[in-house]
């Protein structure tokens, strides 16, 4: 469960209100970029975003509140990202694209989402990160049961394990610093598909 100290202190209901908040968040964007943990605080994010620190306490009560929404973001973009126009007529297209989707979102912005990826795991977000794991789980199993994968495994327990090694090996190449994106998704490619016992991925 979210708790209120990372909860937004408030939802913006107006245009302008929007471009705030959203201004807000490039700026502990670029901060946890630019200067890490260390240099991340409001004083410096309102800075950077050109509003004064009690404007952005309207919006959030504290860093982690600020943390939580940016996660919230990067997740957005990332399950946009991930959207496969029809993966019932090319499943194993579809499986490719998610694959893609997972390391181009890890490398596109590298710091950013290594950072991120360690804060997740300190905030309190137990339903946040538990819900995108259902939601891709669900997604690749989707997939799996149209693809010809015979392991004995229930497509869901397979779709639970391909989750798990994509994750792994695409956040161990972020805390490495790769950078090389095609290299990082034959890596993950040949792991998928390797343990599906298919031929890897075109």
């Amino acid at each position: 469960m979210t708790t209120p100290l990372v909860k937004p202190r408030k939802t913006p209901a107006q245009a302008r209100s929007a471009e705030t908040v959203r201004v807000i968040l490039e700026a502990a964007a670029r901060i946890l970029e630019t200067r890490g943990l260390d240099g991340y605080t409001t004083n410096a994010v309102a800075e950077l975003a050109g509003v004064s620190v009690g404007s952005l306490y309207q919006y959030f009560p504290g860093k982690d509140a600020l943390t939580a929404s940016l996660l919230d973001r990067e997740t957005g973009i990332f399950l946009a990202s991930m959207e496969y126009p029809d993966p019932v007529a090319d499943s194993r297209a579809a499986l490719d694209h998610l694959i893609g989707a997972c390391v181009k979102h890890q490398l596109r912005r590298p710091e950013l989402a290594r950072i991120l990826d360690f804060e997740e795991q300190r905030l309190p977000l137990r339903d946040q990160q538990e819900g995108l794991a259902a939601r891709l789980t669900g997604t690749i199993t989707e997939i799996l049961t149209r693809l010809p994968v015979d392991t004995g495994e229930a497509p869901r327990v397979m779709a639970g394990d391909i989750f798990a090694m994509t994750r792994g090996i695409v956040d161990a190449a972020g805390e490495r610093g790769e950078t090389d994106e095609v290299r990082l998704r034959l890596r993950v490619a040949r792991a998928v598909y390797g343990y599906l016992g298919l031929a890897q991925a075109r």
